[in-house]
């Protein structure tokens, strides 16, 4: 015989528990969006609000007293009030006193108090007893929800000294003291409640404005993250790229020079034209590589960066192209740490660079590295052009020396750049972790 699986007991608990937290959180999100359609519509029209609870107060406390009055008294006759004995006129007259100011609760909460009041206190000086005094406590929650803090307190004491006379007059049916208290009692209700919904209402005010600051907050930091990789994805290309283009241009320049003097371009500028426009387009796509979502599935090679061992092979191509560079190294620069390597590669780069664009070919430049203790220098200096031409070159600051700048502020150092006699200098002291 088949064997039926009941379920554990503590497993039927949690389905029963989770049953029942379920529906709990149906019914709180069922009247909160209930609450907020309401919220939605009152702010739409407020005077419907206005209108159904006064329609409410007159149907409920006002329309039993029109119809069957109340006559209220003790025995012996010593005590009565009456209101089946008031004229129509009179009776209706102290009604709208009492409910007609809440039709204004909300936007004048003070003065519908203080309406309701004057008449409250008309009508216990008269000795009639209305259910309609009840918007005396509606009115005293609308001054405790919007009213400022003095009017409240002043509504308060207005409330207590109306609340005395009410209690004096039944007396003869009830204890002054035990009539005081239920009566104060319940002006003490309508204040707290008024000041529990204000506070909540203020709670959820911030909770609202608070979101929304993080909100804008969230988005100003995803823009300034975007610009700041905008800005590393540029900076990356220009290190990367911007100096075999260099190259590439300036062997053009060689080659239409030459045509123009009537001679053949050698192969050897083709040549070096080819290999680094190949060398321009591997380093872009090692770069793409490394800023795909598959950089890692592509191999190690895509990671590779140059380093201060790599300076050589940097100046044997910018001689290729007619740069006359003299590379030397001073300490040793095994142990440095990878980022300042880069950085300082790129700094010997950027300035090559621009000493081949505005020195030209054939010019001479120094390119000295020195590592001692935590600091490593890179100077390069240029004698300027080979013909003695004055140095063209803009003074203010371009692309490429705001670029070295940030690179050394990067390592925590710092770049001086200007003339040098006919030439220019660069010099970048990093410091080494």
């Amino acid at each position: 015989m088949a064997r039926t699986a009941h379920p554990a007991p503590h497993t039927a608990t949690v389905a029963v528990a989770v049953g029942e937290s379920g529906g709990t959180g149906s019914l709180v999100a069922l009247s909160s969006r209930l609450g907020q359609g309401l919220r939605r519509a009152d702010r739409a029209r407020p005077w419907v609000l206005n209108v159904a609870v006064v329609a409410l107060v007159v149907s409920v406390f006002c329309v039993p007293d029109l119809l069957h009055g109340i006559d209220a008294g003790d025995e012996a006759g010593r005590f009565r009030l009456t209101s089946a004995h008031l004229p129509v006129i009179e009776m209706l007259a102290l009604q709208a006193g009492l409910v007609l100011p809440l039709l204004w609760r909300r936007r004048r909460p003070a003065l519908a108090f203080g309406v309701i009041a004057a008449v409250f206190f008309l009508q216990w000086f008269v000795g009639a007893a209305l259910r309609a005094d009840i918007a005396l406590f509606v009115a005293l929650y609308g001054v405790a929800l919007r009213a400022r803090t003095p009017q409240l307190l002043w509504a308060c004491g207005i409330t207590a000294g109306a609340l005395v006379p009410a209690a004096v007059r039944v007396s003869g049916v009830l204890s002054v003291w035990v009539s005081l208290f239920f009566l104060l009692s319940t002006a003490t209700a309508a204040v707290a409640l008024g000041l529990t919904v204000r506070i909540r209402r203020a709670q959820l005010a911030g909770l609202r404005d608070r979101a929304a600051r993080l909100e804008t907050e969230r988005d100003q930091r995803s823009r300034l993250a975007a610009a700041a990789e905008r800005a590393r994805v540029a900076r990356d290309m220009h290190d990367v790229v911007g100096h075999n283009l260099a190259v590439v241009v300036t062997l053009a320049d060689v080659g239409l020079r030459a045509d123009a003097a009537g001679r053949q371009p050698g192969p050897e500028v083709l040549r070096s034209i080819a290999d680094a426009g190949r060398q321009a387009l591997g380093e872009l796509r090692r770069v793409l590589g490394i800023l795909g979502e598959h950089a890692r599935d592509e191999g190690p090679g895509l990671m590779l960066q140059p380093r201060l061992a790599d300076l050589g092979a940097l100046c044997e191509g910018v001689r290729a192209v007619g740069l006359n560079v003299v590379h030397r190294t001073v300490g040793s620069v095994d142990g440095v740490d990878g980022k300042v390597q880069l950085t300082a590669y790129r700094i010997a780069q950027e300035a090559l660079i621009n000493a081949l664009q505005h020195a030209g070919p054939g010019a001479r430049v120094k390119l000295v590295v020195v590592a001692s203790g935590s600091r490593l220098v890179i100077r390069v200096r240029d004698g300027g052009p080979p013909d003695g031409e004055s140095r063209r070159r803009a003074r203010q600051e371009g692309h490429g020396l705001a670029a070295m700048r940030e690179l050394a502020a990067r390592c925590g150092g710092r770049l001086d750049a200007g003339p040098a006699g006919n030439g220019w200098a660069v010099e970048a002291v990093l410091q080494i972790p």
